[in-house]
């Protein structure tokens, strides 16, 4: 697991150009562009839960965009815990189009897209696997933009559920861009999961972006705090 987290670290060093669309659960309407790598990288996230004190070291989202409108989305977390031991978690393959080009590809209206996951077993977490299909809206206009997701899920477990999310933006002009989204999901004869987050966006320079958010949930009635950064970038 060391060399997996050297590796990840790694990318940091790549060149990139301007890209940013980090730190939620929830997603946008848009994809990577034909034979590009995007790469959404925290190297080092807090969290707390039932279970204590936990870093998150690292999280890390790749994308590739291997066809016009299309593209493959890789993603996982490391979790190393304050008592002892580690987990790998949230792993998931998934494929992402576009299915309405607006405003998020520079053109009028909203973007649609649609985004089919399959969730992955992870390393002493998250036992089978499981599905996630998810209808996607965005829309930018000058006072900011707006996101919203919902689907229908298979829990690893083998419950079905549901999902829902959306995402509020500030102004893209601004030097410093407010946050905010709300996350929904719910397993039917199981547990429910609603979170929030505020945080900010921040371009440094043509080809950076970072970000920082604060994220509180509640999964089955049990607190689950969590503080967010990370950087987000194109790899050429």
């Amino acid at each position: 697991m060391r060399s997996f987290i050297l590796v990840l670290l790694s990318l940091a060093a790549w060149p990139y150009s301007a890209f940013a669309y980090r730190p939620f659960d929830s997603t946008d309407a848009a994809v990577a562009e034909m034979g590009k790598w995007e790469v959404e990288l925290a190297p080092l996230n807090w969290r707390h839960t039932d279970d204590g004190a936990q870093w998150i070291a690292p999280a890390l989202i790749l994308n590739y965009g291997f066809a016009p409108r299309w593209e493959v989305v890789i993603e996982g977390r490391n979790t190393v815990f304050d008592r002892g031991g580690d987990e790998f978690s949230d792993a998931a393959v998934s494929v992402k189009t576009v299915i309405r080009e607006g405003s998020f590809q520079d053109k009028s209206g909203v973007s649609l897209g649609s985004e089919f996951s399959v969730l992955l077993p992870g390393i002493r977490a998250d036992d089978g696997a499981g599905l996630e299909w998810t209808l996607l809206a965005s829309h930018r206009q000058d006072w900011g933009a707006w996101h919203f997701n919902l689907g229908p899920m298979l829990t690893r477990d083998g419950r079905g559920g549901m999902v829902a999310g959306g995402i509020l933006e500030g102004p893209q002009s601004w030097p410093v861009r407010p946050v905010a989204e709300i996350r929904f999901e719910k397993s039917f004869g199981g547990e429910e999961m609603i979170a929030g987050l505020v945080g900010l966006i921040i371009p440094v320079r043509d080809g950076l972006a970072l970000d920082i958010g604060l994220r509180h949930a509640r999964e089955g009635g049990r607190p689950d705090e969590q503080l967010r950064a990370g950087v987000t970038f194109d790899l050429n």
